[in-house]
């Protein structure tokens, strides 16, 4: 991305944001990456890089990260790899060996469920693979302590078996020695030491004489000398003659792993950057997290869509002193490609300036950020800034003159990639011949097709922004009453800057204030005042839709209550529904059974019979079984039983009779009728009936005729 001044990151405090996330990274490459942190334009690029910090933040969030542990700086070490002739140490080869086995612990965690679901990260991958021969012939050569192991070589295994043994011979005699001379009373408090690698006793001074062997030295007191005894000059001549022969098979093993290993140099290298790359995300998901961000949607258009947007520095200060941040939305696309923003002084006009700038270059560098996720940020490739006092004494040029100098930069470079900010438009010079000159700057910027916003008190400029297509006004909102700003931005409306009632709330005395008012255009004053009326107004309706939200919410939660209690009624009398069906399917299966056993016994005593009059009597029984003579007479008795106490009426009838349902002969009452069909409550259950199959019944009193038919 092209920048215009080059100063303009860090005007945006974009520099500061780095420094957050090399504060965050472990290694030597992500610390570099970080710091380096490059503003790209390359749609497919700037999506890659978002998708792995976010995948990696979703890591974060469940606590599955993988252990891609701490890539060392081993940059040195393998140029040194490659170099002819060269001889690394045990240590390094280890580290080596770690190396592998970290990236080889990566790639097993990458299965291919997560391969899938982490796509974006598995592409740090994606060019490289396991060089299992790496650790393997490592292993073979170098214990976990470092040291070249025993058996790395025959002439190794063979040297060190000598020395053993010969360490052991030394130690015999050098104890056997040492005995005897305690036992004379030669030996000092210390009894031995090394000089000069070799094992030596040490005698009082005065005796040194006696003892025989080489004199290696003395204490500084010069009460003590140390002896190599004579007895052991020769084992000890024996020994160091071996330890440099292990030296040398040591060193000719070394140099031939660092040989065997040198065709890697270019793969381990890899390696390291893949570790430091993991660590660069990483350290991007971290931040991501400090700043509650998330992942915008990124289009190829030149575009800005900012929801509940904050300024990630100002969120991260105001966590610390337990403030809140106001959210910003905003939004810049072909309809309105400039937006004005006005308002008092102090009320965040700069702050939402900022904000947008810096949560741009962020997601074209890759870093997730504190909005709402379906924010939209399209793709620039210019960003162009004026922020703040532009005095140049080196070029002899004043505020004025600056400004002049940048907007007319602006005017020649800018197109529609270019995304632009200016804080106090105009602003410099007189305010009405400085007015005209910024509307001018607007009119080419919006010819230019470009994207920005602007912070102003002009109000031409407010004006203009109300009535050209492609510029929109935004004000931020001020709370009159207390004084306060509120740091919201309002879009669709210019902003008050409040100035005589500043002056009131502070308590300048009213005749000043009268006397000011006096000198200003009356149109002006009338305008300024219209507007501060407007945006007083439009705060008591957005609190009255606030209250609004409020009871309908309260009515939804009503609503939501009333539907599940009218469900667990409909759900209860579903039950007492299926109960008194299941009675009824009860009652069948009982009868059915009766039924089979009385019919099982008629086909076994038809078989036993043998007269005639028998078989006739028998089949009279079968008639009466079949034909549900029992029924019959049971459904006669429950008639009787109802016709004893209800008396039938000769008419239709209506909702609140009760009805005797023909069907199954049960007493209920009417309450609704639909046509050809009618509900009845037979207790506490309502049933749905044909209309037809209902006689209309009243209780009887004593005085009835049980067969009166009542008319």
């Amino acid at each position: 991305m092209r920048f215009y001044p080059e100063s303009a990151p860090v005007q945006l405090e974009f520099d500061k944001v780095k420094a957050l996330l090399v504060e965050l990274t472990q290694t030597a490459y992500g610390r570099d990456k970080a710091d380096q942190l490059r503003i790209h334009t390359k749609k497919d690029f700037i999506e890659n890089e978002l998708r792995q910090s976010y995948q990696y933040l979703q890591l974060l969030a469940a606590g599955q990260t993988f252990q891609h542990g701490t890539a060392f700086n081993l940059h040195k070490e393998i140029k040194l790899l490659s170099i002819p002739g060269a001889v690394l140490t045990g240590e390094i080869f280890l580290l080596f060996k770690n190396l592998v086995e970290n990236i080889d612990g990566i790639f097993r965690w990458f299965d291919d469920e997560r391969r899938d679901r982490f796509s974006s990260l598995y592409t740090a991958l994606s060019k490289t693979y396991v060089e299992k021969s790496i650790p393997d012939s490592i292993q073979k050569v170098i214990g976990d302590d470092a040291r070249v192991l025993d058996n790395a070589s025959d002439d190794l295994a063979r040297i060190r078996l000598q020395l053993f043994k010969k360490r052991n011979e030394q130690r015999r005699s050098f104890e056997r020695i040492l005995g005897k001379l305690q036992k004379s009373g030669y030996i000092a408090d210390i009894e031995e030491s090394f000089l000069n690698g070799r094992r030596v006793l040490a005698i009082y001074a005065e005796h040194k004489r006696i003892v025989k062997g080489i004199l290696h030295g003395e204490s500084e007191s010069r009460r003590t000398s140390f002896i190599e005894p004579e007895e052991t000059i020769d084992i000890n001549n024996e020994i160091y003659s071996l330890e440099n022969d292990e030296r040398d098979e040591e060193y000719r093993i070394l140099k031939h792993l660092t040989q065997q290993l040198s065709v890697h140099s270019p793969l381990l290298k890899q390696y390291i950057e893949i570790l430091g790359e993991f660590d660069f995300i990483r350290a991007k998901a971290k931040l991501a997290q400090m700043m509650d961000a998330h992942l915008p949607h990124v289009t190829e258009q030149a575009e800005v869509k900012l929801i509940k947007a904050t300024h990630p520095l100002l969120l991260l200060y105001n966590k610390k002193s337990g403030k809140k941040v106001v959210p910003l939305d905003i939004a810049l696309n072909e309809r309105q490609r400039i937006l004005v923003i006005s308002g008092p002084n102090a009320g965040g006009k700069t702050v939402c300036l900022k904000t947008t700038g810096l949560l741009q270059l962020m997601v074209q560098s890759g870093l997730l950020v504190p909005a709402h996720p379906e924010s939209t940020f399209g793709i620039f490739k210019q960003l162009m800034i004026h922020i703040g006092d532009t005095q140049s004494i080196e070029f002899e040029l004043s505020t004025y003159s600056a400004h002049l100098k940048n907007m007319k930069f602006f005017m020649e470079e800018a197109n529609g990639r270019t995304l632009f900010f200016i804080d106090e438009l105009g602003s410099g010079s007189d305010p009405s011949l400085g007015g005209a000159f910024a509307e001018v700057f607007l009119e080419q910027l919006l010819k230019r097709h470009t994207f920005g916003i602007v912070t102003t008190h002009y109000l031409n400029l407010k004006v203009m922004a109300s009535k050209t297509p492609g510029i929109v006004n935004g004000a931020m909102a001020f709370d009159e009453k207390h004084l306060l700003p509120e740091y919201k931005l309002n879009i669709g409306k210019p902003g008050s800057s409040y100035t005589f009632s500043i002056a009131e709330r502070i308590g300048l005395s009213p005749q000043l204030i009268q006397r000011a008012k006096s000198l200003v255009d009356e149109h002006h004053f009338t305008l300024d005042k219209l507007l501060n009326k407007t945006e007083q107004e439009l705060r008591k309706l957005e609190t009255k839709e606030k209250e609004l939200q409020k009871l309908i919410k309260e009515n939804e939660t009503q609503k939501k209550k009333l539907n599940e209690e009218l469900n667990r009624e409909k759900h209860q009398q579903q039950v007492e529904l299926l109960k008194q069906q299941n009675k009824i399917s009860e009652d069948k299966l009982v009868y059915l059974k009766d039924m089979e056993r009385k019919l099982k016994q008629i086909v076994f005593d038809w078989k036993r019979m043998n007269g005639e009059e028998d078989k006739r009597e028998l089949i009279k029984n079968l008639q009466a079984l079949l034909f549900n003579q029992k029924e019959k007479q049971v459904k006669e008795k429950v008639k009787k039983k109802i016709d004893s106490n209800y008396i039938t009426l000769a008419k239709k009838p209506v909702i609140g009779d009760f009805v005797l349902m023909k069907q199954n002969n049960k007493i209920a009452q009417l309450t609704e009728i639909r046509g050809k069909k009618a509900v009845v409550a037979l207790g506490a259950m309502p049933l749905q009936v044909n209309y037809d199959d209902l006689v209309a019944v009243k209780k009887k009193l004593v005085e009835d005729d049980p067969k009166t038919i009542v008319k």
